[in-house]
This record gives structure tokens, sequence and C-alpha cells, in this order.
């Protein structure tokens, strides 16, 4: 797990994203009683290393629309959690996030605006609680943006963002104390992690950075179905 964390942290601070998409499949294979609170717990940990360091070019403008619909979706992932099916769930995430990907990558281009933001929001709110993996919807929004301000705003976003769910999920008795101690253990990892994304950020030109995250992105969705599916 420490390992999966390690290049989890090391994605997410060259792009913005990633923690989830490499961490989940491992911790779930490890021990699956532990998902989703342990990852939400490192999700709400790994923003203070990335806005410790960078922090100017966060777009305040986009969380004020995109974190109160949070939210919202936050509540809604809380009841899919305790009702719905998880494979049922983890297939519907991630075929959705799929689809926008293939979209966005060459003819979609879907404009930075309020109601946007809201929606991205709310999406990212069920996704997030119900499966941790809740950065796609909004850095397919942010996609098109300078590699900091992705960066610096989905930390923010992650940061608050797993901060609801996990109170929701609190509130609806989903939480293991074990989780969070083990999160503890493991945070320095993510420290370490964060430190070899910024060595590694001048190897990767401002130009690709868009599609690297549409990668990661499209990889989420990928190995939420597998996981599902098997």
């Amino acid at each position: 797990m420490a390992l999966a964390l390690l290049a989890g942290a090391t994605v997410q601070s060259l792009v913005g994203l990633g923690l989830g998409l490499v961490s989940a499949p491992v911790i779930t294979l490890v021990e699956p009683r532990l998902m989703p609170e342990l990852m939400l717990w490192l999700a709400f940990a790994l923003p203070f290393v990335t806005l410790a360091s960078e922090r100017e070019d966060i777009d305040w403008h986009g969380l004020g629309w995109s974190l109160p619909s949070r939210i919202v979706g936050t509540a809604v992932g809380v009841v899919a959690v305790t009702v719905l099916e998880p494979r049922l769930l983890g297939v519907a995430v991630g075929g959705m996030v799929l689809v926008a990907v293939l979209l966005t990558w060459r003819t979609v281009v879907v404009p930075l605006t309020r109601t946007s933001l809201v929606v991205a929001g709310a999406v990212s709110g069920v996704t997030g609680t119900a499966t941790s993996i809740g950065g796609p919807p909004l850095a397919l929004l942010y996609q098109h943006q300078p590699a900091r301000t992705i960066r610096t705003t989905l930390a923010v976003y992650f940061m608050v963002g797993a901060a609801l769910s996990l109170a929701g999920l609190g509130l609806a008795g989903q939480l293991d104390v074990h989780s969070l101690l083990l999160a503890l253990l493991l945070a320095p990892v993510l420290a370490v992690g964060a430190a070899l994304g910024r060595v590694l950020r001048p190897r990767l030109p401002e130009a690709r950075v868009r599609g690297v995250v549409l990668v990661v992105c499209a990889s989420s969705a990928l190995v939420l179905l597998v996981r599902s599916l098997a």
C-alpha cells in the first residue's frame, strides 16, 4: 500500500490528480474493508503538502461554484453507499467517466461556466463519496487550464471535498477509527511522493499536461470498471 501511495502521490503532484487511481485498486485488493474511508483520509491530507509550496494560481471563483454543489453530491453519495450495490455504483461511475473522456478528447469542449462547475461539483461529490474517485469530473472541466491552476485548484477541491465526504460517512456511521490511524501512519509517504512530483515537473512540458490529465481520468475509469466487474 505504501508503494502504491508513493506512486499515486507522485502522479498527483505532477498533474493534480492520480492518488486514487494508483492507490485505490491496491488497497481494495489488500483490505477491501478500508475503502473508501482510508482513501478519503489520504485525499484530505495530500493537498496540504501541495498547497504548502504553491497556491497563487487557485481558481477561487470556480471553487465558489463547485464546492457548494459538492455538498449536495456528497449527500447523494452517502445514500448510494448505504442503499445501492457497490458493483453497480462502480460500473456506472467508471462508464460515465470513460464516456466523458472520450467525448472531450477531440470533439467536445466543455466551457468553464457556473453551470458546468455546479454540475461537476455535484457529480464529483457522488462519485468521490461512493467510490473514492471524485477527481475526474472537475479535472475534465479544467483540462484546458494552466498546469499550476489545475494542481492548486484541484488540491483545494480535494481537501474540502474529502472532508465533506468523511463528515457525511461519519454521520451515517460508516467510518472506522482504524482507517484514520492507518492514514496517519502512511501520511509521510504522501510527502515523499509530493516531493518526487516536484522534481519531475520540469520534465513534463506544459503542452502535455492536458493529455496526461485525460489519460489519468480514463485510467481511473478503467480501473474502477475492472474492479467492479471482477
